[in-house]
């Protein structure tokens, strides 16, 4: 599966850096948990790349999270902010 270039006018924010590392996954993990090569879980999270609707989805379910807090077309609050105000 090849990820779909990112549109300058259109950007997809992401947070799945910060929630792999939070719950401990290597790159290489969370690429054999949804079935693509590491790579593509590095190109997601620099931003270089977003994901198609599927990966987005098989993405989210491994975080057990809902697609809004893990993608969203404007840029995310850093989470301290969010829990520390």
């Amino acid at each position: 599966m090849s990820p779909v270039r990112r549109g300058p006018g259109r950007p997809i924010h992401n947070r799945i850096g910060v929630l792999r590392v939070e719950r401990g996954m290597t790159r290489a993990g969370l690429a054999r948990a949804v079935a693509v090569n590491p790579q593509t879980i590095g190109a997601l999270e620099r931003g270089d790349h977003y994901p198609s609707l599927d990966l987005a989805m098989r993405i989210c379910d491994v975080f057990g999270l809902p697609v809004e807090a893990v993608f969203s077309r404007t840029p995310f609050e850093p989470l301290s902010t969010q829990v520390y105000g």
